[in-house]
């Protein structure tokens, strides 16, 4: 049985929750939580394999909440978030205060709605459930943030700049910090980076990430010409591609189609990146579950890109790139702390 603790200020959205998650047979709400305190205090009696948070409560919020368990490493906590700029913000700092993952409430604050968002927040429990389980993916999750100490330089170079395609999901909001603010802004490529997340919660991911990174971070656009030196981000909702002009010059395209599970997805990207690029791609695929990016991660070696996955030292998640390896898409194998490293040498090599 999977142990769960949920923790929400409404009476509602505790009943409808647990509704929802004791429909699964092999899920026990061993205890419901009404503010922060509640929470810490019962997740420190019951020791849940998994919590389910609210991010906004009174008194003590869902924050300040989560660095308590996060400090104490109970279990991993899946944060209940409206789907609003001001939730995407919160989610975000919870993310990276070491949360595993979030689910978006779709009618608001007090949702009515659960049901259609069921069966996803069932797959998160589960992974995170699998994740208190194994001890190395636990302590990549409740370590601290790195901040980046030393910034890599990039060589001068003569060569043609190169495209730099990154894949992410389950774990990335936190990790990601160890790599992208340690890229030096003249780094001879332009970056083009997915991150699996819902539509309207981009712009504040792209907005965080700017603070932190040297590169220009920007949220792609249509029609948006490519440059050198800048990092591009998937919009939720929209496939990124790149498109070249009669006149030679890369342009962004976000389209609805094809269908696939993950708007954007990393592999769409990757194969445009691929297409424009050709020999002179690195694929970079890093934690997440499932396998999107690993058969172009594939296509990109076989072109004679450069390709780079996480590996199973570092990863929170390690589905996406795991599936990489397995297919042999992964020509460096290297932990999240050496990503930029291998990054800025692939550029160069």
């Amino acid at each position: 049985m999977i142990r769960v603790l949920i923790a929400d200020d409404s009476a509602l959205m505790r009943k409808t929750l647990k509704r929802i998650l004791e429909n699964d047979a092999e899920i026990e709400v061993v205890a419901a939580a009404r503010d922060g305190n509640d929470v810490v205090e019962k997740a420190r009696e019951y020791r849940p394999d998994v919590i389910t948070m609210d991010v906004n409560m009174p008194g003590q919020d869902g924050i300040t909440a989560l660095q308590y368990i996060v400090h104490e490493k109970i279990c991993p906590v899946i944060m209940v978030s409206s789907l609003t700029q001001e939730g995407a913000a919160t989610t975000f700092e919870a993310l990276e205060l070491g949360a595993f993952d979030f689910i978006g409430k779709p009618g608001g604050t007090v949702s009515s709605n659960m049901d259609n968002v069921a069966g996803e927040l069932l797959k998160k429990i589960r992974l995170a459930a699998s994740i208190k389980q194994n001890g190395r993916a636990a302590d990549q999750l409740f370590r601290s943030r790195k901040k980046p100490e030393l910034k890599l330089k990039a060589p001068p170079t003569s060569k043609m700049h190169k495209a730099v395609a990154m894949g992410i999901s389950t774990g990335g909001p936190k990790v990601i910090y160890e790599v992208l603010p340690l890229l030096p802004p003249d780094l001879n490529a332009s970056l083009f980076l997915v991150q699996h997340m819902p539509v309207n919660f981009t712009a504040t991911f792209v907005r965080r990430l700017n603070e932190s990174c040297q590169l220009e971070v920007v949220e792609a656009q249509a029609g948006m010409k490519v440059e050198k030196g800048a990092l591009y981000v998937g919009s939720g909702g929209r496939h990124l591609n790149l498109v070249k002009n009669s006149g030679g010059d890369v342009l962004i395209r976000l389209a609805s189609k094809p269908d696939h599970l993950f708007m954007p997805s990393v592999s769409i990207m990757m194969d445009s990146v691929l297409g424009v690029y050709g020999s002179r791609t690195v694929g970079v695929i890093m934690t997440g579950m499932g396998s999107d990016g690993a058969d172009s991660m594939v296509n990109i070696r076989k072109a004679g890109g450069i390709t780079i996955a996480e590996s199973e030292e570092s990863a929170i998640v390690f589905g996406m790139p795991g599936e990489t390896i397995k297919r042999g898409g992964a020509e460096i194998v290297a932990p999240i702390w050496d990503i930029a490293g291998e990054i800025v040498k692939a550029v160069n090599r």
